[in-house]
């Protein structure tokens, strides 16, 4: 249920002269203080109607109460958003009324049945009968659910869980979809086939506007944002974000103690970032080559058994861990 626009709205705090008509969100120099704690720290950007946006950051860095104020749940402490074209404070409802939200929980009842948690989330919106029994189809064939429509909740498998979450989020149509980290927990496949049904939405013209840790993930999203601790650090697309590193040997490194190795190259000359990346420890050596900086040898002469080491293009872990440090911290 999409409310129309509203030509008597209230002043908003985000100026008409940063909002274009393809923008889905501005935000606006929005600050969230808890007491003395600035959670969200005056940020800024723009979210293009139809475009998968990413939201990254660690724990603690200020992803969830940003989303909470886009939502309209929870009022900034200074400065603003619009949400298509509402104001996140003096017109939460409408805002609440036009996007979808999935959060990492699900939000499901896990003792009612698939077909009662469609209908409950039908209710909230206001779905006539014949809409819900269009929506239900829908959802139920997207969410490759049909079967299992008297099934418990609970016993679903979790990427079931995840794709019933998804349908009830956007059984009323929204053109805007908020996810908060709606992969974690979730086996590799069905992360997959999420993220083609999320692709399936955004060629449909609807925006999405997405928190994940999971960095191959952000190769998805069209434009990424990095948030840490409450500020904006980067933003732009996926490569313009790696390019950071463009002039940088990025060394993966295959040895027997990784986290030995890290310790024993943290602070050592020459040495700009060094990090584990799964099994393999990378290394950024600046603009050195990989035969100047000589990991074999340093590491070798510490007493560590180097069993490869090849130079390896900057990813967007790479680039936030750089980022990251920019700003005197750690990933």
């Amino acid at each position: 249920m999409r409310m129309p626009w509203n030509p008597q709205q209230p002043e908003s705090c985000v100026p008409d002269s940063l909002v274009h008509s393809d923008d889905a969100i501005v935000v606006s120099g929005m600050r969230k203080s808890f007491g003395d704690f600035a959670a969200v720290d005056g940020i800024d950007f723009t979210v293009k109607k139809g475009e998968i946006f990413g939201f990254l950051g660690p724990n603690g860095s200020g992803k969830t109460t940003t989303i909470r104020m886009l939502c309209g749940v929870i009022e900034p402490t200074g400065g603003g958003a619009r949400v298509m074209g509402y104001d996140i404070c003096s017109q939460a409802e409408l805002v609440r009324a036009n996007i979808g939200y999935m959060s990492q929980k699900f939000s499901l009842f896990q003792d009612l049945t698939v077909d009662e948690n469609l209908k409950f989330y039908a209710g909230i919106y206001g779905l006539s009968a014949a809409k819900f029994a269009e929506r239900r189809g829908y959802i139920l064939e997207m969410a490759d659910l049909r079967g299992r429509e008297k099934e418990l909740t609970g016993n679903l498998s979790v990427g079931w869980k995840q794709r019933l979450a998804l349908g009830c989020a956007t059984i009323h149509e929204p053109r805007l979809i908020f996810l908060d980290e709606p992969t974690s927990g979730v086996d590799p496949t069905a992360r997959r086939h999420f993220w083609e049904l999320l692709n399936e939405l955004a060629a449909g013209g609807v925006t999405l506007f997405v928190t994940t840790h999971y960095m191959d993930e952000a190769t998805h999203c069209n434009r990424l944002a990095f948030i840490y601790r409450g500020r904006i650090i980067a933003a732009g697309t996926p490569h313009e974000i790696k390019d950071e590193l463009a002039r940088d040997t990025i060394l993966q490194v295959e040895v027997a103690d990784g986290e030995g190795a890290l310790a024993a190259l943290e602070g050592e000359p020459g040495i700009k970032e060094a990090y584990m990346q799964g099994a393999m420890l990378h290394v950024n050596v600046g603009e050195r080559s990989a035969a100047e900086a000589d990991l074999p040898s340093r590491l070798g002469s510490a007493g560590f058994r180097v069993l490869g080491t090849d130079r390896v293009e900057p990813t967007l872990e790479d680039a936030f861990v750089h980022l990251v440090g920019k700003q005197g911290g750690r990933a």
